[in-house]
């Protein structure tokens, strides 16, 4: 089998392979996707997988937190040799392949994962993974296909356990995949931060923007609005980054958000209030109707109240790929200007998806 294996979100795997099979369509190429509810991955087969790849960047995959190029499926593995037959697909995958100009046949990938699905079912086969990538990877040296150490500029290798006799083999090109293990930050809860919604800011800001573009739009002075503030979570991240920040909401902020001095609480409706100037920023986490969001957020940039901004948007529990389009769309449409826009559904995110959307520069 050939084809993109993703990981997402555990139950919304029926949303990862509409998404996964729109694209695809849009594209012209031809697939179907694979999956179980609950299982945390999609399969999406199909014999132009790196056209496919190419076609879908990981950035701008709404529901995929890790896009992988499938090798091989692996069922019936012993668990007294589940090597050989890894090896065994990685020389009949190497027989077929044509490699990268420059790129040593001898050393192929750079990095090993072996890993699992942040499933119920898959989060139980986190001591095999671990063990046995310890296992796997001496032996991927010894037989040419991994570098000695870590090289960060060529192809990951991922090996993922669904069971114990049962694996994918696959890999991912660095500049267009998730950096982390399982597609997931390890984001650390700080004791001051005022809510746990601040992670969710903190994530979006690391997967949303690379680093030159955190570098550039998020410098210290720039000012920005934070619509539905309280308690202050996504308030406090901003401050954090030495921004100035209107805390629109008609409840109670942290005082020690506001005693960090940058801090403006105004009580009033996030979806009436508008700014005196233009900001740099917007950002706003409000529990609202998708779509109403959208207009909202499309008013903003029309009207070049922000150049930037991030909001999450509430899915409702049905078609939830359909109202993700519709929103992304709607928004597009209403701004009648022209747009970056980058959506995902983030580890921190529930029954939500997190959008950053700025003006074109």
């Amino acid at each position: 089998m050939t084809g993109l294996l993703c990981y997402c979100r555990a139950g919304f795997e029926p949303e990862l392979a509409a998404e996964l099979t729109a694209r695809a369509a849009e594209v012209g190429v031809f697939g179907h996707a694979r999956t179980e509810r609950g299982s945390g991955f999609v399969v999406f087969a199909t014999d132009q997988a790196a056209a496919l790849s190419r076609a879908l960047p990981w950035r701008d995959l709404v529901f995929a937190r890790q896009k992988l190029q499938l090798l091989a499926e692996l069922r019936g593995l012993d668990p007294k040799d589940r090597i050989a037959p890894i090896l065994a697909a990685l020389h009949a995958d190497a027989a077929g392949s044509v490699l990268p100009a420059g790129q040593d046949p001898g050393n192929r990938y750079g990095e090993l994962l072996v890993e699992h699905p942040d499933s119920d079912a898959g989060k139980p086969l986190s001591g095999l993974a671990r063990a046995f990538g310890n296992a796997l990877r001496p032996a991927l040296r010894t037989a040419g296909v991994l570098t000695a150490r870590d090289t960060a500029s060529l192809p990951r290798l991922h090996v993922c356990f669904v069971d114990g006799d049962h694996a994918f083999v696959a890999c991912s090109d660095p500049s267009d995949s998730a950096p982390w293990p399982l597609g997931i930050p390890r984001l650390r809860l700080l004791p001051d931060a005022p809510s746990r919604s601040a992670l969710k800011l903190e994530e979006a800001l690391l997967t949303l923007l690379d680093e030159s573009e955190r570098g550039r739009l998020l410098r210290e002075g720039m000012r920005a609005a934070d619509l539905g503030a309280a308690p202050g979570g996504w308030t406090w991240v901003l401050t954090r980054h030495g921004l100035r920040v209107s805390a629109v909401d008609n409840g109670p902020l942290r005082q020690h958000v506001l005693d960090t001095g940058l801090v403006e609480h105004l009580r009033a409706d996030g979806f009436q209030w508008q700014p005196p100037r233009p900001l740099d920023w917007m950002v706003c986490d409000m529990v609202e109707q998708p779509r109403r969001v959208a207009e909202r957020m499309a008013t903003w940039l029309r009207e070049g109240w922000c150049r930037q901004s991030i909001f999450n948007l509430k899915l409702p529990m049905k078609k939830r790929w359909d109202e993700t389009r519709l929103c992304l769309d709607l928004l597009a449409a209403q701004a009648q200007r022209p747009l970056v826009v980058r959506a995902h559904q983030l580890y921190h995110d529930r029954e939500e998806i997190t959008v950053f959307a700025a003006l074109e520069s």
